[in-house]
Order: structure tokens, then C-alpha cells, then sequence
């Protein structure tokens, strides 16, 4: 994977598929984990996670030689990371339904999961360093394509079964997020935004909901067309800047709102800045492509 993108062939659409604030440890005697196991009855919401935060799929057997190590290398990557990415480890032998779903030909077999959709790593055992490497492109992907939330940790008890562990703060917004109800998910975020103006985590919710809300009302071919036809109209310019963002073109999205603030002026400039902010949370805030953005905009303001 070399694509910080999932706008390639080889993305397989999950959707299609059927239904069926991280702190190093917690009480004593337990731990906290970013490894969850998926079987048919969890797949689904563990799509749905990917539109917060990346997955990674694990598709494994302990019949598979090296796998054992395989597991413990991405295991101790994904700890490691505190949240940034999520492990799911599906047993090919328990669950052979997914594997075939998923069209896996040979386990180990890694996928990303991005935006409800999936996407090869690689097949096979790799080196510590080589699957490091893997994962840090695939994060590079999740930035580019607009998923920058972090996933909650589970709290393993050292000598029981994993609970999950859920900020009870976030829980309705996330149960939203996770059925895919974005226009809920917004509601949500805004009201624990209301309660704390301060919550950045609510803050970066309540725009990555926004934006998945708006998006799902956006005709790909109509907005494209009514973009050539009125390139300055304000409507159909933020509906192609959603577009973009979902669809991985976060710089194309940010030009698009700037050279339109460019040529406005006076209170039309508000909602269109406005937006941009907005959109702007939706990305790592270190990402170069929001640094060269902002600039882009104070000069396009000033």
C-alpha cells in the first residue's frame, strides 16, 4: 500500500455486506487493549467503526505458520498506539463465512478498513519493522480521507475476559456514529459542545459527523456538473468540498472553499469560513495539507 488514498481498485465496498480517552490501565489488576476478536454477529459495527477511526482486519489461523507472531507484532503496534487504529482479529478456522466474504484466497491475510471500505495491506508473515511500516501508510491514508478520531480502549482484567470500556460522556454520539445515523451523532456532539465549549473531542466529533451527514445527501454526478455550470455558487461549491473530503481530496476541498472566499466579500465570506473551520477539524491538525490551508485562508482574508 503506497496510496495514502482508498480511491483505488482493489478497495472492496463493505457496505453491501449483511447486517448481523485512553489511560495506561484502569482499576487494579487490569490493562487496557486496543485488540477486539470480530466474528459474524460484530463485523458489521466494526466497519462502522472505520468512519471514525481506522481498523486494521487481522484474518488469521492458528493452523498458519507464523501466524502466532504475526498477531503478537500487531498486538503490541496497536497498544502501542493508544487508540490511532484499531486491531480486529478474525479466526478464519471459527469463522470461515468472513473469509469468504471477504474473497481471502491464503491467511495471514491484513487488511485496512477505511470509510466502510476495505483495503489489502499484505498476505502473508512480515517483519516487525515491514508491518510497522504498513501501518504508518495506512494512517497516512486515514488522514488524507478525513478519519482522524481515536478508538476507545478495552479494559482487560489480567485473569478474566475483555469489557469494553466506554466514556459515558460519548456514548450516545458513538452508538450513533456506529449505526451510521450521522445526523444523530451531530446532535449529540453538539450537545456535550453545549454543556463544555472546551471539549475538543466532542468538538472533532460533532465535524466528522457533520460532514457524513451532509455528505450522504450529496449526488456525486449532479454537484460535479452544477460545479462546471456555476463554479461561484456558494451551495453547490460546499457540497463538492464535502465531497472531496469524504473521497480522500482534502487539499482539493480546502481550494475549493479559499478561492471562492477570494472572490466574496463582506457577510457572504462567514458561512463559507466557517465551513472551512469546520472541515479543518476533520484532519490532523499537524497534517501539512491543513498548514498550507490556513495560510491560504488568512491570505485569501487579509
Amino acid at each position: 500500500m503506497t496510496n495514502p488514498t482508498f480511491n483505488r481498485p482493489g478497495a472492496v465496498d463493505l457496505s453491501a455486506l449483511p447486517p448481523q480517552t485512553p489511560a495506561p490501565g484502569g482499576r487494579r489488576g487490569t490493562r487496557n487493549t486496543w485488540v477486539v476478536e470480530v466474528d459474524e454477529t460484530t463485523l458489521e459495527a466494526t466497519i462502522r467503526r472505520s468512519l471514525q477511526y481506522p481498523v486494521v482486519l487481522e484474518l488469521t489461523s492458528a493452523r498458519a505458520q507464523g501466524a502466532d507472531q504475526l498477531s503478537a507484532d500487531l498486538a503490541g503496534l496497536a497498544n502501542a498506539a493508544e487508540g490511532r487504529w484499531l486491531l480486529a482479529r478474525v479466526d478464519c478456522d471459527a469463522h470461515p463465512q468472513i473469509a469468504a466474504a471477504l474473497q481471502i484466497q491464503a491467511v495471514p491475510t491484513v487488511m485496512g478498513l477505511l470509510s466502510g471500505q476495505a483495503v489489502p495491506l499484505f498476505q502473508g508473515v512480515l517483519p516487525h519493522d515491514d508491518v510497522a511500516s504498513v501501518i504508518d501508510q495506512l494512517l497516512q491514508a486515514a488522514l488524507a480521507n478525513g478519519v482522524a478520531g481515536r478508538a476507545e480502549p478495552i479494559v482487560v482484567a489480567e485473569d478474566a475476559a475483555e469489557v469494553p470500556a466506554r466514556d459515558a460522556r460519548y456514548s450516545e454520539a458513538d452508538e450513533a456514529m456506529g449505526r451510521g445515523d450521522f445526523a444523530a451523532a451531530e446532535e449529540a456532539f453538539d450537545a456535550l459542545l453545549r454543556a463544555n465549549p472546551a471539549d475538543s473531542e466532542a468538538r472533532i466529533g460533532k465535524a466528522q459527523a457533520g460532514l457524513w451527514a451532509r455528505a450522504e445527501q450529496v449526488d456525486p454526478e449532479a454537484v460535479t456538473a452544477q460545479l462546471a455550470a456555476a463554479p461561484r455558487d456558494p451551495e453547490t461549491v460546499l457540497a463538492a468540498a464535502d465531497l472531496a473530503m469524504v473521497q480522500g481530496r482534502a487539499a482539493e476541498a480546502f481550494d475549493l472553499i479559499i478561492r471562492l472566499i477570494r472572490t466574496t466579500y463582506g457577510d457572504d465570506r462567514e458561512p463559507l469560513r466557517r465551513r472551512l473551520l469546520d472541515l479543518f477539524e476533520t484532519v490532523d491538525p499537524a497534517d501539512p495539507t491543513v498548514t498550507k490551508a490556513r495560510r491560504d485562508l488568512a491570505n485569501a482574508l487579509f
